[in-house]
């Protein structure tokens, strides 16, 4: 279980958002909205799709030209 301790002279709020935030980055909250209603397995083949895409999308981005394998590149026409 995760957990935050408050500081002293801390609000609540505030401890309460570096929670938020904490369960956040580790995925918590989006699998926990997700497991609180059932998921068919085409839905869960759609949203690791969609999830995919996002993740293939941020790697091009980053990826040079030169990493990329010759065999993937196709010759220019014209």
């Amino acid at each position: 279980m995760r957990s935050v301790t408050v500081r002293k002279g801390e609000p609540i709020d505030r401890a309460l958002k570096r929670l938020k935030t904490k369960l956040d980055t580790e995925g918590i909250l989006e699998e926990m909205r997700r497991r609180r209603a059932f998921e068919s397995p085409m839905d869960e083949k759609r949203r690791k799709a969609r999830s995919a895409s996002k993740r293939n999308k941020v790697k091009w981005r980053f990826t040079s030209k030169e990493e990329i394998p010759a065999s993937s590149v196709t010759p220019a026409e014209g």
